[in-house]
């Protein structure tokens, strides 16, 4: 299964889902198919005329053009993404800060699809990171099971209402 990690460079993230079978969705595989693309001169300037065009399908014109930058590369990752994980208040190191707009809006889709998504916060103590650890495996653990068979609360928050009773 396809898994958006947010922050969505999040090395460890990835880690743990890859660890589990699945396949993170990742912005350094989005960012690795612009920088060796033999139309793009020199990883600077890593843009070509069509990003800017691609971002409009998830922000608005008005919107800043780093926004929509960001978002050409971020959107993809959220329309092929099956389920996700996002991690809140993350300190600086730990992944992408970028820019908070995009963030938001980052996450706003990734709720709105309607798939599994767990939420967590970064942990703050060594047993809180052991139960992020077992939060984040149990997710990924239920996801591989039909039908929805055996499904927590952490799993159901992603869904709407609908999903969840049928």
């Amino acid at each position: 299964m396809k898994i958006a990690v947010f922050p969505p460079n999040s090395l460890i993230l990835a880690d743990m889902v890859e660890r589990r079978g699945h396949e993170p969705l990742v912005i350094q595989k989005e960012i690795r198919k612009k920088v060796t693309d033999p139309e793009i001169d020199s990883p600077p300037f890593n843009i070509t005329e069509e990003e800017p065009i691609k971002g409009l399908k998830y922000a608005a014109i008005e919107v800043p053009s780093g926004v929509r930058g960001r978002m050409a590369i971020f959107g993809p990752i959220i329309d092929e993404a099956e389920a996700a994980i996002i991690m809140e208040d993350a300190p600086y190191g730990f992944g992408c800060i970028g820019c908070a707009r995009t963030n938001e809006l980052s996450m706003y889709f990734l709720r709105k699809r309607g798939i599994p998504v767990l939420e967590i916060h970064y942990p703050e103590t060594r047993d809180e990171t052991m139960e992020v650890v077992n939060r984040i495996n149990t997710f990924l653990d239920e996801l591989d099971k039909p039908d929805g068979a055996g499904e927590s609360d952490e799993t159901r928050e992603g869904k709407t209402k609908e999903q969840v009773e049928e």
